[in-house]
C-alpha cells in the first residue's frame, strides 16, 4: 500500500460507527478554518482521526446519541489513537429540497442537525464522502501537535515508514451494494469518483 500522509478529522462517535459497518458516508462542506469555497479531497486514501470537539448528543439519532464518550479534548503532547484508514471512493454533491429525507437511512445524525449543516454557508456546496473503511490490527499512535487542532477536515501527518496491518470492515461486494443503494436514493446527484491527486 502506498504511504498515507493525510488524516480526515471526524467526531469519534462517527468513526466508531464507520468501524462498526453502520456508516459509509460523511457529510462535508469544510471546516471553519478552511478558506476554500469548495470542499476539496487531497487524497483518495486517508487515516481516520477521531475528534472530541463539538460532539453533541442532540445531533445524533439513537442509539448513537448514547454512545458519545465524555472525554477531554487531547492537548499538545498527548498520545492520539488512530484506529484505521479509508478509501474515499465517491464524492456526491448533495442537492434538492428533499435531500435530507433521501439521505436519512444512510447516516447517524438527526434530520434537524443535517438540515442545519446543509444550510450553513449556503454558498458552499455540500458533499457526501463515501468511505470504504479499513481497521488497523493495532491502532496507530501519534503525539498530538498544535497543527492538528481546530475545526478543519484535513491534517497532514508526518511521513510514516509503515502502517499497521489492516482489514476492510466490508467486502468489496458489500460496500458496492451500499454505494449503489445510496446513489439510487439520492439521485439525481452529481457523482464523481475520487482520483489520486
Amino acid at each position: 500500500m502506498s504511504k498515507i500522509t493525510w488524516a480526515l478529522k471526524e467526531w469519534a462517535v462517527a468513526v466508531e460507527a464507520l468501524l462498526a459497518r453502520e456508516l459509509i458516508v460523511l457529510i462535508r462542506k469544510g471546516g471553519i478554518r478552511e478558506a476554500q469555497p469548495v470542499f476539496e479531497v487531497p487524497s483518495d486514501r486517508t487515516i481516520l482521526f477521531p475528534t472530541y470537539e463539538h460532539q453533541a448528543t442532540e445531533a445524533l439519532r439513537a442509539p448513537w446519541h448514547s454512545r458519545v464518550k465524555l472525554q477531554t479534548v487531547p492537548q499538545v503532547g498527548d498520545e492520539l489513537t488512530l484506529p484505521g484508514w479509508v478509501e474515499i471512493s465517491h464524492q456526491l454533491a448533495l442537492t434538492g429540497p428533499d435531500i435530507v429525507q433521501r439521505l436519512h437511512p444512510f447516516h447517524i445524525w438527526t434530520d434537524d442537525w443535517l438540515s442545519d449543516r446543509l444550510a450553513w454557508k449556503p454558498e458552499r456546496p455540500a458533499y457526501a464522502l463515501c468511505l470504504r473503511v479499513h481497521r488497523f490490527a493495532t491502532p496507530l499512535t501519534l503525539t498530538d501537535e498544535q497543527r492538528y487542532g481546530g475545526c478543519r477536515s484535513w491534517v497532514q501527518l508526518p511521513t510514516l515508514a509503515t502502517l499497521p496491518a489492516s482489514t476492510p470492515v466490508l467486502t468489496v461486494a458489500a460496500y458496492q451494494q451500499r454505494i449503489n443503494e445510496l446513489i439510487t436514493a439520492i439521485a439525481p446527484v452529481t457523482v464523481s469518483a475520487v482520483s489520486p491527486p
